[in-house]
């Protein structure tokens, strides 16, 4: 799948985040974002599609997930972003049940 990623983005304590991502699928598939930490696991941020969404409990008040279908292009985003925030944020779009079909690495968040 082709997708044109965001550059890096260097962000201060308390700031917002937008990383734009354009794809080459259709946004009826679901789109997923997941983010990883240095040094730890992936974890999950949310899904969404033309259909509707799904964030993580615990992400859910500080990112969302935009799509517009014209641009076929998805938008992360983050408020009040913090220093335990800096992360990979990986983009990955599911055409079926747990079906990968690519994962790309899109803009590694720096907060200081």
């Amino acid at each position: 799948e082709q997708l044109t990623q965001s550059p890096s983005v260097i962000l201060q304590p308390g700031q917002r985040l937008t990383i734009t991502c354009q794809v080459s699928y259709s946004l009826g598939y679901l789109t997923a974002w997941i983010r990883q930490p240095a040094g730890k696991g992936l974890e999950w941020i949310g899904v969404k599609n033309t259909g509707g969404s799904y964030y993580k409990d615990s992400l859910k008040s500080k990112f969302s997930i935009d799509l517009d279908t014209s641009s076929k292009t998805v938008t992360l985003n983050g408020q009040n972003m913090q220093p335990e925030d800096t992360a990979v944020p990986l983009n990955k779009n599911l055409s079926g049940p747990e079906q990968l079909c690519f994962s790309k690495k899109l803009t590694l968040v720096v907060v200081s």
